[in-house]
């Protein structure tokens, strides 16, 4: 499967009487796009607004990101499922706004959103504050309930992101990137010296707003299954989370998952990268067992030779996490596994809930409880009250003068376990 991604980068965005890119300038009729992305009944009221690099600009509570694209050539759409059919995606050409994203606020949905500033410290733990961001408030009626209120303002945010994906269509992209990967035998004889290398992606999947879509179907649904790498990068993972913000990969890290593009980067040179098997974090041991079992089938089905597996969330999920790994390892699968960790403010606590000897080669998230002052800033956009009750946040994390004392975990993208968010920003 070859899919030729053709990224337009996206200088600044403004608002205007047309939605259009122009000399690398996104221009947004706010009007137009409300009008689009609205009409649910749960949502009583929508407002749009920009925030900047740089702008002393605070996004809280943050529910998902989401990065423009639009389907230009191939079959199938961006989010199929969703919003397009249930056509394989993953071939074919799609156009990007790269440096742009939507970002859903509103009222809380449950404890778990988080905060994206768009300077000062807080800056440095977030990926998302070096986009341009199109902040979508989308505020529901009174008394609906939260998994209605997950679900609207998830769907809100996909519709705010194909509409500016539109604005890509016809544009010719700054540059164009080439991924490829070829049917497993073929490419076995195609690269026969190289070692075959998985990638093991586990989905949140624990339920109670814990949730992930593939293809639009909730993923706690499924049994481990291989995806090619590409159709990731057309949206058939997408985030329904409401997870700790940087325990949590929103939907721009699925379809940027960075373990993927690194992996691309090494194939046919370092590694023969096959594919993704897809895998679930259910709260049944059973299920568990199951997924873990199904998983490392699938590991020696497809000859690996070395696997990397990604968690995402924390508690439970970590034993998912050893099961997979032990498990592959005891296929003869040498596997790497990349953790999401809990060490305690002091750093002296027991980071995982789970071990095992097997689990000897680990690239780390880094600490989710470590806390961090996050500085006032000129401008909330969302509900700054919220800090006292998300996850990390505690009874007087906001303070009179605005500042906010939190764990990172409460930081969108701080610790995400694709190595987008703090593998990157702080270099590990």
């Amino acid at each position: 499967m070859r899919l030729e991604l053709g990224n337009i980068f996206i200088k600044d965005v403004q608002f205007g009487a047309k939605t259009k890119v122009e000399g690398g300038i996104l221009y947004i009729n706010k009007d137009e796009m409300i009008k689009e992305i609205g009409g649910d009944e749960h949502i009583k009221s929508i407002a749009i607004e920009i925030a900047r690099p740089g702008e002393s600009v605070r996004i809280t509570p943050v529910k998902d990101v989401i990065e423009p694209r639009v389907k230009v050539e191939g079959p199938g759409g961006i989010f199929p499922g969703v919003l397009s059919k249930v056509d394989t995606v993953g071939s074919g050409k799609t156009h990007v706004l790269k440096g742009a994203a939507v970002v859903t606020t509103g009222k809380i949905v449950g404890f778990q959103e988080g905060i994206i500033d768009m300077t000062g410290p807080g800056a440095e733990y977030t990926p998302f504050s070096k986009l341009l961001n199109v902040v979508v408030t989308a505020e529901p009626v009174d008394g609906l309930k939260q998994h209605e209120h997950e679900k609207a303002v998830r769907m809100v945010g996909f519709k705010a992101a194909a509409y500016l994906g539109e604005a890509a269509r016809n544009v010719t992209p700054d540059e164009v990137k080439v991924y490829e990967t070829e049917p497993l035998l073929e490419s076995v004889k195609k690269y026969p010296d190289l070692p075959k290398v998985g990638y093991v992606y586990m989905l949140q999947t624990q339920g109670l707003l814990h949730d992930t879509y593939v293809y639009g179907v909730d993923a706690k649904k499924i049994v481990p299954t291989i995806l090619y790498p590409t159709e990731t990068m057309d949206g058939a993972i997408i985030s329904g989370n409401c997870v700790s913000a940087c325990d949590k990969n929103p939907t721009y890290v699925h379809v940027n998952n960075s373990i993927i593009e690194d992996l691309y980067e090494k194939h046919g040179k370092e590694i023969n990268f096959v594919g993704v098997i897809i895998t679930n974090e259910n709260v049944y041991l059973a299920d568990k067992e199951r997924s873990s079992n199904w998983t490392a089938k699938l590991c020696k089905y497809l000859g690996l030779d070395g696997a990397i597996v990604s968690q995402e969330g924390f508690g439970n999920p970590d034993t998912d996490l050893i099961m997979n790994c032990k498990k592959i390892e005891n296929e003869g699968v040498k596997t790497v596994i990349v953790t999401d960790e809990y060490a305690g403010r002091d750093g002296a606590s027991q980071s995982l809930a789970d071990a095992d000897p097997k689990a000897n080669a680990v690239v780390t998230g880094g600490n989710a409880n470590e806390v961090i002052v996050l500085p006032p800033m000129e401008k909330v956009i969302g509900h700054v009250e919220f800090v006292d009750t998300i996850a990390g946040g505690f009874d007087g994390s906001l303070r009179e003068d605005g500042s906010i004392e939190v764990e990172i975990q409460a930081i969108t993208g701080a610790t995400n376990e694709t190595g987008f968010g703090y593998l990157t920003t702080k270099g590990y």
